[in-house]
């Protein structure tokens, strides 16, 4: 086993670290208080973690980002982002299988399926010209399809905005992601370093957006991530919820 793998290996587990204590802290405190919000009962550790993404974002990972959108031509980036896409397909695919929803299954399956083999590995989205609907689906949004609630919000370290649901589904997650699975070390992290770079300058604009508009990006952040969650997991058609009432999908398994 050579250095360089060691040290690799030693870096993933900190951050698995670091994100399961962010869950223990989440389990064993909670904010107080007449303004403490139901949905964030760890707001104040939250902050804290949101703060420290948010300066390593802004130290390395926006700046390289920004290099990346401005060197890459636009048709470069959108083939990388339709490959990476490509490669989601396959586990929402199974998601969608264990949803028990038969006709976005077999889409999924055969939009890997057409731009793998005819779309140069998914680099061109033939399968939208098809007009074959893309149904994106992850191992969180299956367990609240079956009614598990999404639990409290929390913010985990390098990953950024989540709920415990959400955590507890990410080991299931990082399974089914094809990159991951890659048994070639140097290839799998170049990989997931530009997936990354490149989810990230996608963002670009509308970082900057939050930075001018909202008067507390944390909070803005939170809501926006929490109701497109939300519509995920129920499909883009959540029922209504009363404002005090903490977010739960229990009832997602009578959809």
């Amino acid at each position: 086993m050579n250095k360089q793998f060691v040290k690799q290996k030693m870096v993933l587990k900190h951050i698995r670290y670091a994100s399961a204590s962010a869950v223990v802290l989440l389990c064993t405190a909670c904010a107080t208080g007449p303004n403490a919000n139901s949905k964030d009962p760890m707001e104040p550790l939250n902050r804290g973690v949101y703060q420290f993404n948010d300066a390593v974002d802004r130290a390395l990972v926006k700046p390289v980002a920004t290099v990346y959108r401005d060197v890459l031509p636009s048709p470069v980036r959108t083939g990388v982002t339709n490959f990476f896409a490509n490669l989601q397909d396959v586990w929402s695919a199974v998601n969608n299988a264990l949803q028990l929803k038969p006709v976005e299954t077999v889409e999924s399956f055969m939009r890997f399926g057409v731009n793998t083999v005819f779309g140069f590995a998914g680099v061109l989205d033939i399968a939208s010209e098809m007009r074959i609907a893309r149904h994106t689906e992850d191992f969180g949004q299956t367990l609240g399809y079956w009614g598990v609630g999404a639990g409290p919000y929390v913010v985990l370290p390098l990953l950024g905005p989540s709920t415990l649901r959400d955590t507890a589904a990410l080991p299931v997650d990082a399974q089914g992601n094809v990159v991951s699975q890659a048994s070639d070390v140097p290839t799998r992290n170049s990989a997931t370093a530009v997936n990354l770079l490149n989810r990230r300058s996608r963002l670009l604009d509308a970082t900057k957006m939050l930075d001018q508009v909202a008067l507390d990006p944390y909070t803005f952040t939170r809501d926006a991530f929490l109701q497109r969650r939300r519509s995920a997991v129920y499909d883009g058609n959540p029922p209504d919820e009363p404002e005090d009432v903490p977010l739960d999908d229990s009832a997602q398994s009578t959809k």
